[in-house]
């Protein structure tokens, strides 16, 4: 699967440079809580170029100190304002399902662990819920909407980010992308990965059904419904008709193409020079 591939190559850069930022922020807060470390710190480092009782000591403490708290606080509040957001959205779908419909569906195809859900909802929705143990929602709009073909290859699909978990991976990226959005690279390795997971799904699906027919069918019959979700108000759902139908309608009809996810030159120059600045503090420690 070359789109699964290019979406783990993706998913690394931005590990990347959050991995080695976040283990110096974590080894600084050891340090104030449990005493000095013996381990080499880079802020610890920056603060170490001036006198102690000097204003430019101070300055550098002050400054040094408050993107360490930016930096937690940025990160604790996304997770906080997300776990409120599931518990809400779970609530909803507790109070919309329809047990009998989801009972049957999950027979048909043979779903041993009853992950999929049915929702009495008025517009045709399909996505996948949860972290830890996501769920595929359908709503009885769509199903009554598609066929067996197009309703069996939009589960294939859903299936694909149940399987890989994209859910607390885009919200992983999320937190990576604000944390760290004084490089460029974060925030562009988010936006792709987005558009990425859907290819990879759609990838998934294709090849489980033989064809991409019934997956192309149903992207067009939501697309002349004007489906318009709101992909933006958790990470935790990631929904089937998505912003990024175009690029996928483009990839069914020519999969020899290249979707285009090319970073800017500019993101790419202040990325690198930020990690090699912090190489460089590293290399004269």
């Amino acid at each position: 699967m070359v789109w699964k591939h290019k979406s783990t190559a993706v998913l690394g850069l931005a590990l990347f440079f959050a991995i080695i930022l976040f283990v110096q922020i974590a080894m600084y807060l050891l340090n104030i809580l449990f005493g000095p470390l013996e381990l080499f710190n880079i802020f610890n480092f920056c603060v170490s170029f001036f006198e102690k009782g000097t204003f430019a000591y101070y300055a550098v403490l002050l400054i040094v100190n408050a993107y360490i708290f930016y930096t937690v606080f940025i990160i604790c509040n996304k997770i906080v304002q997300q776990i409120l957001l599931l518990r809400s959205f779970q609530n909803k779908i507790h109070l919309l399902i329809n047990k009998e419909k989801s009972k049957q569906l999950n027979q048909i195809f043979n779903r041993k662990n009853d992950d999929i859900v049915i929702i009495n909802y008025k517009d045709p929705l399909a996505f996948t819920f949860g972290f830890l143990k996501p769920v595929i929602v359908l709503s009885t709009t769509l199903t009554e909407m598609l066929d067996a073909k197009e309703l069996e290859a939009v589960i294939y699909h859903e299936t694909s980010h149940q399987r890989y978990y994209d859910g607390i991976k885009v919200f992983i990226l999320q937190i990576i992308s604000e944390a760290l959005w004084y490089i460029p690279l974060t925030r562009w390795s988010y936006q792709n990965y987005r558009i990425m997971i859907e290819l990879v799904a759609d990838e998934y699906a294709i090849n489980r059904m033989g064809s991409e027919l019934g997956l192309g069918s149903a992207l067009l019959k939501l697309i002349k419904k004007q489906l318009k979700a709101n992909s933006n108000l958790t990470p935790a759902i990631v929904h089937f008709a998505d912003s990024t139908v175009d690029y996928r309608l483009q990839q069914l009809i020519n999969p020899q193409q290249s979707i285009p996810v090319k970073a800017q030159i500019r993101s790419i120059v202040i990325s690198l020079n930020v990690f090699i600045l912090i190489l460089i503090i590293l290399v004269i420690a």
